[in-house]
């Protein structure tokens, strides 16, 4: 691994860090310098002399091009309000909306909370170990989920294993795109990460029209097929910089990780979002109904959503190679819970809304963005996988929590949704001010391109 020295100029020794890589063979190599890592934090990427990134290339852009694919079938996580209005209608009637939420909301638990594991295990061999597992697995659950009837077999087969199956393609497919790109990697990510959102769009129109047409079980019998086609394209071009026989990966990451306080303040910020954050993905197609619009109008509301959601991916990603990673997941997640306090909350007709839809699934979806181009930021690049994995496996209790805790508040509340509004808006604006901490820890300059 390259040594990695720190020098700092006389004049701005206080503000401005250079980076030098001095490989054994070229002791006389330039420097290259980072302006936005800071002495607070350890060194980033110090495996790799930073010349190794292509930023670029047949390799690197087909492995974005495989994730897009990849994580389109992952849509279906962020498209679960149109399941959870079908369910609460028909197969899963009976039940609270709060009770149904649990699917959606252990999904996500397992999506997250898989991280941990699987990046160590990327970390160690690379991406197709896991990827290849989880495209299958993937599809074998969601033909279970077709003929599922009992709200034991939908948390079984739609929470445990679907969830597992989308962490499986989601973690190695960003560790993977983090390998190739250094400087435009928020933009790779953005792209990539904009496929979940084409999902998230594309899937609910769809079930709200082949439920109609050819029932449930056919209509996700439909998804299965879309995904074992696109899953085994992803698995065919996606590729990891790293070959596995380079990696040095023990299985429980080092001690410095939880005395790395800019990474700690991240993983914190990123808790409390993804707290509050999926609670409008849950229940607004529900507080629609609450308002008046239609079912059927619904299912589009949750596609107005994901709709913004992709423009948050790719806009801002693209501006964070430029202003700096932090300098856009803050403000985003503040605005996040801003739209909620003060939109949301008076929101009562339709066109009011899907306005709120597109704006909070805009600004959401650059924090979704943004999660990993902040952790490789400031970390080893050969760590890069599990630190995503541990960022996620923490932010994974506030996901199961988030949708339940919005039913309880909304049971509370006597079907009322003002508690859960605040508590959406107040989580967002909390965990904002920790993203905000770890940027002042990196550089202490307000505004520094961090």
């Amino acid at each position: 691994m390259s040594s990695m020295a720190e020098t700092h100029s006389e004049k701005d020794s206080a503000t401005v860090t250079t980076c030098v890589d001095t490989p054994p063979t070229t002791p006389e190599a330039k420097p290259v310098v980072d302006p936005i890592w800071h002495p607070s934090s350890p060194p980033p990427e110090t495996s790799q002399d930073t010349t190794d990134y292509p930023d670029g290339g047949l390799k690197a852009w087909l492995t974005v091009f495989g994730a897009v694919l990849a994580l389109f079938c992952c849509g279906q996580l962020t498209a679960f309000g149109a399941f959870q209005t079908w369910y609460a209608q028909n197969q899963l009637r009976e039940l609270p909306a709060s009770t149904i939420s649990w699917i959606g909301s252990l999904q996500l638990w397992i999506l997250y909370f898989s991280g941990g594991i699987l990046g160590r295990i990327f970390d160690a061999y690379g991406p197709h170990v896991v990827l290849i597992p989880g495209s299958i697995l993937l599809v074998v659950a969601t033909m279970l989920t077709s003929v599922c009837m009992k709200y034991y077999q939908f948390l079984l087969v739609q929470g445990l294993l679907t969830g597992l199956s989308y962490g499986m393609l989601f973690y190695p497919t960003f560790a993977s795109i983090s390998t190739h790109f250094r400087k435009y990697r928020a933009t790779a990510v953005g792209i990539a990460i904009a496929g979940s959102g084409v999902g998230g769009v594309v899937f609910p129109i769809m079930f709200r029209q082949l439920f109609a047409q050819i029932g449930f079980g056919w209509a996700v019998r439909v998804a299965g097929f879309m995904c074992m086609v696109l899953c085994t394209v992803s698995c065919a071009t996606i590729t990891s910089r790293i070959p596995p026989g380079r990696r040095n990966t023990k299985f429980l990451p080092s001690s410095g990780v939880i005395r790395d306080t800019p990474f700690v303040l991240l993983v914190a910020g990123c808790l409390f979002v993804n707290f509050g954050l999926f609670i409008p993905f849950v229940y607004l197609a529900d507080y629609s109904i609450y308002r008046g619009v239609s079912s059927g109008t619904s299912f589009y509301i949750i596609s107005a959503m994901n709709a913004g959601s992709i423009f948050g991916r790719i806009a801002p990603p693209f501006l964070a190679d430029t202003v700096g990673r932090f300098n856009i997941v803050v403000p985003s997640t503040l605005l996040m819970g801003l739209l909620a306090l003060v939109f949301w909350t008076f929101a009562r007709s339709l066109v009011a809304i899907i306005v709120f839809a597109a704006a909070y699934g805009c600004f959401s979806g650059a924090f979704l963005a943004m999660q990993i181009p902040c952790i490789a930021q400031i970390s080893n690049i050969e760590e890069v996988g599990t630190r995503i994995g541990i960022l996620y496996s923490v932010a994974s209790f506030g996901v199961l929590a988030g949708s339940p805790a919005a039913g309880a508040v909304l049971k509370v509340d006597q079907g009322g949704y003002t508690g859960m509004i605040i508590l959406c808006g107040v989580l967002n604006i909390l965990g904002s001010s920790f993203l905000l901490g770890s940027k002042y820890m990196v550089n202490r300059r307000l505004f520094a391109r961090v």
